[in-house]
């Protein structure tokens, strides 16, 4: 089983230290601790459990493979991607805390993204490579000029 303990029916709960890998913890949020969500009658029972976390990898696999084909499609790979995490999440202690690192990553990115400093930084580095590739743009029209593709000279 995936609980990291010998005892059955037993789940691995994150201790209750304000501060993890020197990052503060939300304990508001996470109260449930690491582990499995499956209901006590199944996991009270070693076949079914296994065999609802077989199910549960089925379906997460599922998903995150429907998110894999979609990422060079038009549509939100990335979400489904992420749905399938998190149902994987609901079983197994290894995607929790996948899930756990990402939501901190993105919430860090998101802070800074919204610092004034690097907003500045980011819409200057956006005007300069825009004013580069209309430059080159000018240059090229200026040289070959528009050609349409069906105007093929025999």
């Amino acid at each position: 089983m995936n609980t990291g303990s010998n005892e059955t029916g037993e789940a691995p709960v994150a201790s209750d230290a304000s501060v993890v890998d020197g990052t503060a913890v939300d304990r508001g949020r996470d109260e449930r601790g690491l582990g499995s969500r499956a209901p006590e009658f199944v996991r009270a029972r070693r076949v079914l459990h296994l065999s609802w976390q077989v199910g549960v990898f089925a379906i997460g696999l599922a998903v995150v493979a429907v998110g894999i084909v979609l990422l060079p499609l038009p549509g939100p790979g990335w979400v489904i991607i992420f749905a399938g995490m998190a149902i994987w999440a609901t079983e197994f202690v290894w995607a929790q805390l996948v899930l756990r690192w990402t939501k901190r990553k993105v919430t860090e990115a998101a802070h800074k993204a919204l610092d004034p400093k690097v907003r500045r930084r980011n819409i200057t580095l956006t005007t300069i490579g825009l004013v580069v590739v209309a430059a080159g743009a000018g240059v090229y029209l200026s040289r070959f000029g528009i050609v349409m593709p069906w105007r093929i000279e025999e």
